[in-house]
Parts: C-alpha cells; sequence; structure tokens
C-alpha cells in the first residue's frame, strides 16, 4: 500500500516546523551574551560588609542547637529552628546581637570611608604591583 501525500498534509507540517523556528529563534533571543563585570584589583580590596543581628545570633543558636539536638544534622532544620526562635524573642534579649551588629557597622564604616580616600587620592593606582606580590604561593 503506498502512501499519497495530499497538499494539506504537507502545508500542514510546513506551518508546524514553522512555528518550532519562530519558538526557536524567540529562545535564541532571550538568551542573549551579557557582559561580565570584571572585578578590578582595587574593588577585590573593598572592606566586605558586616553582617546583621540575626547572623551573630545564628552562630550563637547552632553551636547551642546542636548540643541539644545531634541526631538533627540537616543546615535546614536547624535554619528553621533558629528563625522561629528569633522571631519569638523579646527585644531585650535581642539587645546583645544589635551592639555586636552596631559595633561592625562603625567599622565597616570607618574601613569604608578609609577605602574611598585611598582610591581617591590614587594611592591604589601606584599600589597594583604591590596586589601580586602580596601572595604567599611562590610558584
Amino acid at each position: 500500500m503506498v502512501k499519497i501525500k495530499t497538499r494539506s498534509s504537507s502545508t500542514s507540517s510546513a506551518s508546524a516546523s514553522r512555528k518550532i523556528g519562530l519558538a526557536g529563534d524567540t529562545k535564541k533571543i532571550a538568551r542573549k551574551k551579557t557582559a561580565r563585570k570584571k572585578v578590578s584589583k582595587i574593588d577585590a580590596m573593598k572592606p566586605k560588609k558586616p553582617p546583621t543581628a540575626f547572623f551573630y545570633f545564628m552562630e550563637d543558636f547552632r553551636k547551642e542547637y546542636r548540643d541539644a539536638n545531634p541526631d538533627i544534622k540537616s543546615m535546614r532544620d536547624i535554619g528553621k529552628a533558629c528563625g522561629e526562635k528569633w522571631k519569638t524573642m523579646t527585644y531585650e534579649e535581642k539587645v546583645k546581637y544589635y551592639d555586636i551588629a552596631t559595633e561592625k557597622r562603625a567599622e565597616f564604616d570607618i574601613a569604608m570611608t578609609n577605602f574611598t580616600k585611598k582610591k581617591e587620592s590614587g594611592e591604589f593606582d601606584e599600589d597594583d604591583s604591590q596586589l601580586d606580590d602580596d601572595s604567599d604561593f611562590d610558584g
């Protein structure tokens, strides 16, 4: 038995392939290459922002929680318990962690002002050769 192609069947397959082709084109447009940011050596020396009060609390809580519950090893479960505890704590209990966070934030602000002064004065531009020499690796 020989199958004979009719005109209507060939046009429907052609329109289907065109639809597929259009969908493929939109995917190509959506996947445009984005330019990656190049981090300069100066920006690598920029001070890092300090964590919030919650993260200082989380450090202490993790240690206590692991000691009390040695069978729970999932960070997800520990994180959930930590978040629940933080929500139920009063402001007076949180003050200790807020104080630590404000101290670290003040240190960061001082370091950041020093960094911006050095950057504006051009001090980093002269010291670019020294950035590579600080490595402990002698290879």
